[in-house]
């Protein structure tokens, strides 16, 4: 499973000019699901998003975690962070996850962040969306539940 996580003020996803999710104060995170991922890089994933430290504490050090300043995340699927362009100009997706597992996965993040109590917003998954965020700082990572970065 890969993510990139993003600080936002705000941020909102959008489909045919409907907003389907929005949030303040988060994270936006854009997830995708490899062919090989299942319930322990669900439960990773869970535990690096909610506990990860990346907001300023009274001293402007990152650390606190969304959890602790109570902010959002806006999750939305995103299958091309899997997508391999190093040969030739067109993208594989060969590691990205059938449409049906990626949905099962997807939502169970998103389960799991909500069973720790965290607001989570969610774009449509399949769908072309359109994103919208401030990102605040900015600060962005790349997570991968396979140890990639």
């Amino acid at each position: 499973m890969r993510a990139v996580v993003q600080r936002v003020s705000r941020a909102s996803v959008q489909v045919d000019g409907e907003t389907v999710g929005a949030i303040g104060r988060g994270l936006l995170v854009l997830l995708a699901v490899a062919t090989t991922d299942g319930d322990e890089d669900v439960a990773w994933m869970v535990r690096k998003l909610s506990g990860l430290r990346i907001f300023p504490d009274d001293e402007g050090r990152l650390n606190r975690s969304v959890q602790e300043v109570g902010g959002a995340i806006l999750l939305v699927s995103q299958f091309t962070l899997y997508g391999d362009a190093r040969r030739g100009r067109r993208p594989s997706f060969t590691r990205s996850a059938s449409g049906e597992k990626a949905q099962e996965l997807y939502e169970a993040v998103a389960a799991g962040l909500r069973e720790l109590g965290l607001t989570v917003a969610q774009g449509r998954f399949g769908a072309h969306m359109d994103v919208e965020l401030v990102n605040d700082g900015p600060v962005t990572l790349l997570l991968s539940s396979e140890g990639e970065f």
